[in-house]
């Protein structure tokens, strides 16, 4: 379990810089108080990567080995472009962010659970769950990811002055590119 946990939440975490989802945690920072949005942040995590590793553990009963390895590289080596390529935040859930009212942790769950479903963070804890202990990378991917939020969320303005956009998506996409093709050769000696 420790290996799954530590290698999903480093995983997550580097996937989740830069990602949509970052980019609403730091917009709901503008509107709402530290604890309720990383609250509702938590919950929507913890459910949306449980489905997840759920997706993945089915895949990974139902396929060989090799193959989920090479196709989990692929993956990555997709996830590091996708990560090149950026994200926006919609104009959707932009105003999902920007809404007011008492039941912020409501508003807030619901709109990064919705923002998660086909998300990088998604997938990627998905193919995480085809080759590594269920829970581990459960909790890891979701200590990951709300890890990454946090620091938008505390400490966006600052990182955003600092480190430039562009170091921080070549940090990820290279972590991606590295995870991916290890997976491939794994995968390619195991057939």
């Amino acid at each position: 379990m420790d290996n799954a946990f530590l290698l999903s939440a480093a995983l997550i975490f580097v996937a989740e810089l830069g990602d949509k989802s970052q980019l609403m945690a730091l917009a709901f920072a503008t509107r709402y108080r530290f604890w309720p949005t990383m609250l509702g942040i938590f919950l929507a995590t913890l459910l949306v990567h449980a489905g997840s590793v759920a997706i993945g553990r089915i895949a990974a009963a139902a396929l060989p080995v090799g193959p989920i390895n090479i196709v989990a590289g692929l993956a990555y080596l997709a996830f590091a472009a996708w990560t090149i390529r950026g994200d926006e935040l919609g104009a959707e859930n932009e105003a999902r962010a920007q809404r007011e009212g008492r039941w912020a942790v409501l508003a807030i769950g619901t709109a990064f659970f919705l923002a998660e479903l086909g998300d990088k963070t998604m997938l990627a804890t998905v193919t995480l769950a085809t080759t590594h202990e269920p829970i581990g990378t459960w909790l890891g991917s979701t200590v990951g990811m709300v890890a990454a939020d946090a620091l938008a969320v505390g400490a966006g303005a600052v990182i955003a002055r600092r480190v430039s956009p562009n170091a921080i998506k070549a940090f990820a996409a290279i972590s991606f590119v590295i995870f991916g093709l290890l997976l491939i050769r794994e995968g390619l000696g195991q057939i």
